[in-house]
């Protein structure tokens, strides 16, 4: 919990005392830079995200999820969270003489990682507090921001910032129409072979801002799918081979998938259509909890028969078993590159107990799984099998 007490304002900016002893960095990083950007975005994350809880909105939440921050700081600066249908950016700055707001491209012209609000935020580890040196608005910053090709960034003078947080709040009170976000050029789509060969170059820890190293759209389309830039997070430390659902049945499900949610269960299977208590049996799977329009959904992963026949079932069903799946829900599986394939959905035409495609893979390839309405906290993910 926040206390108020640690609040204060000096010439209409927030500043809030960090709240908790300076965290250390829990994860790796390739770079010196990336670990103290990591460090630096921890700092602002916990302390602003306490205070927007306690006072302005207790559903304010890190966006897309926690566990998917490690893979963000490893290459860009900047925190997203989520708030009443919004989204708010974090871009903190130990520079003392701040005069004006810079914003990697990513966060402007990557149209999944588009906020509404880009927060200027000055960090004093010293000292011990953050202070909010204004904002503006993703159109305002396509409007008024100048773009640096150089480091790939825009820019926004001091004097085009909103100094004073409290007009961000009145503003959305009474101007719920308020125009936030400009419209951004979607991204041509990567085919996987591409993917690969950019992940393989891009994984040498030598480089130390592959962000630069190749054109914005090759990069943009990359780091856009959660599944991807996971995968380069952990090849530039060092992971060269992917974990796989096979290895979660068999060694346990790995830290990062702990995360998002995953763990193994035993179902219980029916075999051959039979009916009878005799023909139940036990399948290992992996199981992960779900929050889909405000209730809770059990998607499941386990092998349709013998692992080996590389046969597998995603279920998706509503933890309350008296509950059904409503009309219009949509279970969806696409290749790593986000390609469809036959018989790769299940939707509810009317309400159902559970959705459920089956599918046949070879070693190695890679599925993401779409859940229509979107999961809260939803990110591309690949399970490798």
């Amino acid at each position: 919990m926040f206390d108020a007490s640690l609040a204060f304002t000096v010439d209409n900016d927030l500043v809030l005392e960090i709240i908790q002893t300076l965290p250390n960095v829990e994860y790796n990083y390739s770079t010196p830079g990336g670990y103290q950007r990591a460090w630096l975005n921890q700092i602002c994350l916990s302390t602003f995200l306490a205070w927007l809880q306690e006072e302005i909105t207790p559903n304010a939440r890190v966006h897309p999820n926690t566990a998917a921050l490690p893979s963000f700081w490893e290459v860009v600066n900047g925190t997203a969270m989520s708030f009443d249908n919004s989204r708010l950016l974090l871009l903190p700055t130990l520079a003392m003489d701040v005069d004006e707001l810079r914003v990697p491209q990513e966060w402007v012209d990557i149209p999944e990682w588009v906020a509404d609000y880009y927060l200027a935020v000055q960090v004093n580890p010293d000292e011990e507090w953050i202070r909010i040196l204004g904002y503006t608005t993703h159109q305002q910053l396509k409007t008024l921001g100048v773009y640096d090709q150089s480091d790939r960034t825009y820019s926004l003078e001091s004097d085009h910032l909103i100094a004073d947080l409290n007009v961000l709040w009145v503003t959305r009170q009474l101007y719920p129409e308020e125009i936030r976000r400009a419209s951004v050029a979607p991204l041509p789509p990567l085919p996987q072979t591409q993917a690969a060969n950019l992940l393989q170059r891009l994984s040498n820890a030598d480089i130390k801002f592959p962000r630069l190293e190749i054109p914005f759209s090759l990069w943009g389309a990359l780091i856009a799918h959660g599944g991807w830039r996971q995968r380069l997070y952990e090849l530039r430390q060092g992971i060269v081979q992917p974990a796989s659902i096979g290895e979660w049945l068999q060694e346990g499900v790995s830290n990062f998938a702990q995360q998002l949610g995953w763990e193994r269960r035993q179902f219980t299977a029916l075999s051959s259509g039979m009916r009878s208590l005799e023909s139940q049996a036990s399948i290992l799977g992996l199981s992960r909890q779900i929050l889909v329009a405000g209730n809770t959904y059990e998607l499941r992963v386990f092998p349709k028969s013998n692992p080996e026949e590389q046969i597998w079932r995603f279920e998706l069903r509503n933890t309350n078993p008296e509950n059904m799946i409503p009309v219009g829900f949509q279970l969806r599986l696409l290749t790593e590159d986000l390609q469809p394939f036959p018989n790769n959905e299940d939707i509810a035409t009317t309400p159902v107990e559970e959705l459920y495609v089956e599918v046949m893979l070879e070693p190695g390839e890679g599925l993401v799984w779409e859940v229509t309405p979107l999961p809260a906290e939803y990110e591309r993910e690949i399970l490798r099998f």
